[in-house]
């Protein structure tokens, strides 16, 4: 019988053991159908360079495509914590296609990513504003420039499409890199491509043209990079 108690006081004691060291850990052991099995959990990360973030992308992009995702937090304990100030670790410029979500493609948290959207992922004033606040005031070292397949904003400047005043003005910002790309005479069956990425280019231009950008880069305070979304197989490819 005292066996019987030692045991079970043992048991209980190295349990609990693990139990409070599997908080500190990316992986957990949960138990189901009288099976356990590993289950990773979301931890935000700690960034310091444009060099991590974009490594965290790229390691959250082949969870996404493998459809391994980690367990995200949306308890109202994290909600708190994060009501207290935001530390996202990229701003992501991205096209508004509700098939182009960033936090979902990167596998990332609430709070990770400073998310613009506009049709077409070009740069106005407002946007242009909104990549600066992130850069300069929220500190992310890292801009993406996240062009994306099948765009209809780049199709329908290729196809000369009629458009109202305001989707007029997206296209007549796409029409500058078509006009490059016009210029190479691309073959008609890669000329929606070539616009794609020659678009992302041109707004990565765009954004390290700024003066406040501009001064962050030559601090090595700030990259701008470009990165194209495949819609078919889920992948992101950095330039």
């Amino acid at each position: 019988m005292h066996k019987k108690i030692i045991t079970m006081v043992l048991s209980l004691g190295v349990l609990a053991s693990l139990l409070s060291g599997c908080a500190q850990k990316v992986e957990k052991e949960v138990s189901t159908s009288n099976v356990t099995v590993k289950e990773e959990v979301y931890k935000r990360a700690q960034v310091k360079s444009a060099e991590e973030a974009q490594k965290l992308l790229v390691e959250g992009n082949k969870r996404f495509v493998s459809g391994n995702v980690l367990n995200k937090d949306f308890s109202k304990d994290n909600l708190k914590k994060l009501s207290k100030g935001q530390e996202p670790f990229a701003v992501i410029v991205s096209c508004s296609d509700s098939r182009v979500d960033a936090e979902a493609l990167f596998d990332q948290g609430l709070g990770d990513l400073f998310v613009i959207r506009d049709a077409g992922n070009v740069m106005d004033k407002i946007t242009l504003g909104s990549v600066e606040y992130g850069a300069e005031h929220l500190k992310t070292p890292l801009i993406v420039v996240l062009g994306h397949e099948k765009c209809g904003a780049v199709k329908a400047a290729v196809d000369k499409a009629e458009a109202p005043e305001n989707i007029q003005a997206i296209i007549d910002k796409i029409n500058v890199p078509l006009k490059v790309v016009q210029g190479n005479n691309v073959p008609k069956d890669k000329m929606y491509q070539e616009v794609e990425d020659a678009n992302i280019e041109n707004t990565v231009n765009d954004i390290k043209k700024d003066p406040v950008i501009d001064h962050l880069i030559k601090a090595n305070k700030v990259k701008v990079v470009g990165a194209k979304y495949h819609i078919e197989t889920g992948e992101v490819v950095f330039e």
